[in-house]
């Protein structure tokens, strides 16, 4: 058997994405062809979030997103993650047969469990895909307590 370390801020930011979800499913479904079930939705990149001992990593799938169209921002202890997938036309709109990828602006907002070190945060983006790490503050490390015997 593993142990594993708890976390208390896991099942809140899981929590936290599930009712985001669960509110964007809902709130933006609308009719469309119904022969083929199909529904129309805002877009929002799919996000992996882990930590390490000395930071969290933020991996968001971003692919047609250009790194100008990008925008960052962390406040506090939470992370902002904007953008836009901008529609290219060159072709007629009468000639497309079906659209069913998703375009236009979205916005994921994340709270981050512990301080970090917003001068040290570093972002990559390659292959559609755009990774941050934030480095903890040294008051959010875990510290190891040591015991003394008498």
């Amino acid at each position: 058997m593993a142990i594993v370390r708890w976390d208390p801020f896991r099942d809140l930011m899981n929590l936290q994405d599930r009712m985001n979800r669960l509110f964007d499913q809902t709130l933006s479904r609308t009719r469309s062809d119904e022969d083929e079930g199909l529904t129309a939705s805002t877009w929002a990149p799919a996000v992996d979030i882990y930590e390490t001992a000395d930071s969290i990593v933020l991996m968001a799938e971003l692919p047609g997103v250009s790194r100008e169209n990008i925008d960052i921002q962390v406040r506090n202890n939470t992370l902002t993650l904007k953008g836009e997938r901008k529609f290219e036309r060159e072709v007629k709109d009468e000639n497309y047969l079906r659209i069913e990828r998703s375009y236009g602006a979205f916005q994921r907002v994340f709270s981050l469990p512990g301080v970090v070190q917003r001068d040290k945060i570093k972002a990559v983006f390659k292959d559609g895909v755009l990774e941050l790490t934030l480095p903890k503050a040294e008051e959010a490390k875990p510290k190891q307590v040591k015991i003394d015997v008498k």
